[in-house]
């Protein structure tokens, strides 16, 4: 079989996690590494990988949001304003009331 090799990283979802995992499962079988990350997604995604996407580039347009806050925000699918700030609280980011209460407006937008 060929090495694989790394061209390049980007955040995804669960959603799309699962999505990926299940077209390399009709493929072949998965390794355990790729059983555990499939069983994991399968379990916790919250909503479908389209959705996630659309959410994803929705929480962009806040201006203090990066890509990988965005794809926690979709997974975690945060419902106060202290889990909103203890995704930032790593990166030390202050968010405004504004933004967190955007965030939140996403969320339940897409949580319905």
């Amino acid at each position: 079989m060929g090495e694989k090799q790394i061209v390049g990283e980007k955040p995804v979802v669960l959603a799309e996690v699962l999505g990926i995992l299940e077209k390399e499962k009709k493929r072949g079988e998965l390794d355990y590494s790729q059983r555990l990350a499939y069983d994991y997604s399968q379990k916790f995604a919250k909503i479908e990988a389209k959705k996630a996407r659309e959410m994803v580039e929705e929480l962009l347009k806040i201006e203090k949001v990066k890509e990988h806050q965005a794809t926690v925000i979709v997974d975690l699918m945060p419902e106060t304003k202290e889990d909103v700030e203890l995704i930032f609280l790593k990166e030390r980011t202050k968010l405004e009331d504004g933004d967190v209460k955007k965030i939140l407006e996403i969320v339940e937008k897409y949580n319905k």
